[in-house]
């Protein structure tokens, strides 16, 4: 068994390592093609509610993924096939609803999202979301097959089938730029542009529910049939947790909607924080299954009182493997902000300009590093205790603080139509808004985990996390004094070795503080890098 979970982990890290390459190559042609121009920073606008319900309902580990999962693993193909047939035809009929809401009442919701656009964008934003509002019924529908491959051990077409959503997109600017060329930056075809955009990522998504039509078939687990049966023990089963599990998912996106609401007005920030999101879900994607999916069970088996001081232990594990990790990672898009954007994006219409803007998101997502993995470590943790009521309320609690902080650091209007200059950070205040309820996320539920299991060694465990910031704080000077004083060569090739000699430098600096420092996480990381048992 335990190899066989072994083999499943890696067919889903191979799998997500991949569709993350090509995402990122799909980001690049997006960047040569438009920059931060009005076509793209639109379409993230446009993309916020389909693509909400494509990440919410589609996702792997989402609530529909999920809830497919837990019910159907514990049921034979036959009755399996019937479950998903009535739950494909419920949800299919709702989310059909929400198509023809999203097309109709395209303009209003661009209103009500980004009411700062100017008249451009806004018009680009409308057309696209009319494009992109199939994407919520095949939103549900790739949910709910690949949670019932998932649940039949099939694994590598759900967690590679965000490679096709990328694909498509390429494809579609791909022919669009065999059109028109370097005229494709040209504010006459915006709208064009805009439109093939967005049109080849519902395209995107349309394969990605194509593809597990055959893989179902041959698991015997789909049927060409509407079925309305409600009162089918598995159906309810399903509801019952898809419903909550929907919900408290739905609290994170919520921010984004928070955030673009305040970044609308200003020109390029919602292209500038997309380009700047890819850069740092990558590594963190991957290092988070990395590093917690082997943990998570672990919490599970480690509820009984009994149990208390090995749960600690791996409470502690999860969370300074996880701040080990992150710290030097943030240091690093700290002091190499610039050259990192400059290599990953600055081609085509994506020039010098467009790269410090980026730039100075990164910088700010940077800061935050440490705190994305930790919150995620909390939640399992109380997910493993039976309470996700906690951390539900502290989700609600993050979006009323999520917009007092934008309208803070983004310089928002007062009661008395004065703006506020002095904290008016611009587009990177949206991102350090996100930060600031994080780490206050983080702290508070901390704190509640304290409370519930009778103390934790909080004084041993924020003295460690003090050295390694240290140790991280040097090696992002290490990085920012080699790439600021050293003559680089221009290109391409100048670029990446700035960027790896200086990177190496910074790790290696980084690596001995913390190990010298005595925090044993920091070995067990180095360890892992030399492919070697930690002792």
């Amino acid at each position: 068994m335990a190899k066989s979970l072994r083999r499943i982990a890696l067919v889903v890290a191979v799998a997500t390592a991949l569709s993350k390459v090509v995402g990122l190559l799909r980001q690049q042609v997006i960047a040569a093609a438009f920059g931060v121009g009005a076509a793209y920073d639109a379409y993230n606008y446009a993309y916020v509610l389909p693509g909400f319900l494509l990440i919410l309902l589609g996702g792997i580990n989402g609530p529909f993924h999920s809830a497919m999962v837990s019910v159907l693993s514990r049921r034979d193909r036959n009755e399996g096939a019937h479950v998903l047939a009535a739950i494909n035809t419920m949800v299919g009929a709702a989310l059909l609803a929400v198509t023809l809401l999203l097309i109709v009442a395209a303009d209003p919701l661009i209103t009500l999202v980004a009411p700062g656009l100017d008249a451009t964008r806004h018009e680009l934003a409308v057309e696209q979301m009319r494009w992109m509002a199939p994407m919520a019924l095949f939103a549900g529908l790739i949910g709910l097959g690949f949670g019932a491959l998932n649940a039949a051990d099939e694994f590598w077409l759900p967690a590679v089938s965000p490679l096709l959503s990328s694909l498509a997109v390429i494809g579609g600017i791909g022919l669009l730029w065999w059109r028109l060329g370097s005229a494709i930056v040209l504010p006459q075809w915006a709208l064009l542009g805009g439109s093939v955009l967005a049109a080849s990522t519902t395209v995107g998504a349309l394969l990605q529910w194509l593809i597990q039509l055959p893989a179902l078939a041959k698991q015997g687990l789909h049927r060409f049939e509407l079925v309305w049966d409600w009162n089918h023990p598995g159906v309810k089963e399903v509801l019952a947790v898809m419903a909550p599990a929907t919900l408290s998912s739905g609290m994170l996106q919520i921010n984004v909607f928070v955030d673009l609401f305040f970044a609308s007005g200003i020109v390029g920030a919602a292209a500038g924080l997309g380009y700047a999101n890819l850069l740092v879900q990558t590594p963190l994607g991957l290092l988070s299954n990395a590093l917690l999916v082997p943990l998570l069970p672990v919490y599970s088996r480690l509820t009984a009182p009994a149990d208390r001081p090995e749960l600690v232990a791996r409470i502690r594990q999860g969370l300074m493997l996880s701040t080990a990790s992150m710290l030097p990672l943030g240091a690093l898009m700290v002091g190499l902000a610039v050259p990192i954007v400059r290599l990953v994006y600055e081609r085509g219409a994506f020039n010098q300009g467009a790269a410090q803007m980026v730039a100075s998101l990164l910088m700010a997502y940077g800061v935050g590093m440490p705190v994305y993995l930790a919150r995620d470590v909390l939640v399992r943790v109380f997910y493993a205790l039976g309470d996700g009521n906690t951390p539900f309320r502290w989700s609600v609690a993050g979006i009323g603080l999520n917009a007092c902080f934008d309208w803070f650091l983004v310089g928002g209007p007062t009661p008395w139509g004065l703006q506020l200059p002095a904290l008016n950070f611009g587009a990177p205040g949206v991102v350090l808004a996100t930060v600031s309820v994080n780490l206050i996320t983080c702290l508070g539920l901390t704190w509640a985990l304290a409370g519930r299991l009778g103390g934790l060694p909080l004084r041993v465990w924020s003295r460690d996390s003090l050295l390694l910031l240290l140790a991280a704080m040097a090696a992002g000077c290490v990085a920012w004094g080699l790439s600021t004083w050293v003559a680089w060569p221009a290109g391409f090739l100048g670029l990446l070795l700035q960027n790896g000699l200086c990177a190496g430098l910074a790790l290696a600096t980084y690596g001995l503080i913390g190990a010298l420092a005595g925090v044993p996480e920091v070995r067990q990381l180095l360890a892992m890098a030399g492919r070697r048992r930690p002792a």
